[in-house]
């Protein structure tokens, strides 16, 4: 998983919009949104600005796998469990959007299952 998409991800599972990330980074929502995409060039500093804002290590940010992330959500998982134990409504919340973190590394496991069966057939044609 490359930076950006890692960026995304935890956006994503934290329900956040790019306009809520970009205003915690004090930053346009257009040029936020070249980050996610992979348009730019991440500097190291706004690379530790994004990960206090998520709560992460900088080496978790930059270096999140797959293995990794469901190390992430299991942790944020936790996390949950021992903040929000008497608001359901928080819980429900958070439980819509471990769904959809699951939802999104099952894609994720079939693109790069995908990608293998490629790779492999291109090796036969070679």
């Amino acid at each position: 998983m490359e930076v950006n998409e890692t960026i995304k991800f935890i956006r994503l599972f934290k329900g956040w919009s790019q306009e809520k990330m970009a205003e915690k980074l004090q930053m346009a929502l257009n040029g936020y949104a070249k980050i996610e995409q992979g348009k730019v060039d991440i500097n190291l500093s706004r690379l530790k600005q994004i990960s206090e804002i998520f709560g992460v290590e900088l080496a978790q940010l930059v270096g999140l796998n797959e293995k990794n992330v469901f190390n992430f959500i299991e942790n944020f998982h936790s996390l949950i469990h021992q903040q929000s134990n008497n608001n359901t409504t928080n819980q429900t919340t958070y439980k819509h959007e471990l769904e959809k973190a699951y939802l999104i590394i099952e894609q994720k496991e079939k693109e790069i299952a995908y990608l293998k069966e490629i790779n492999e057939l291109m090796k036969k044609q070679a």
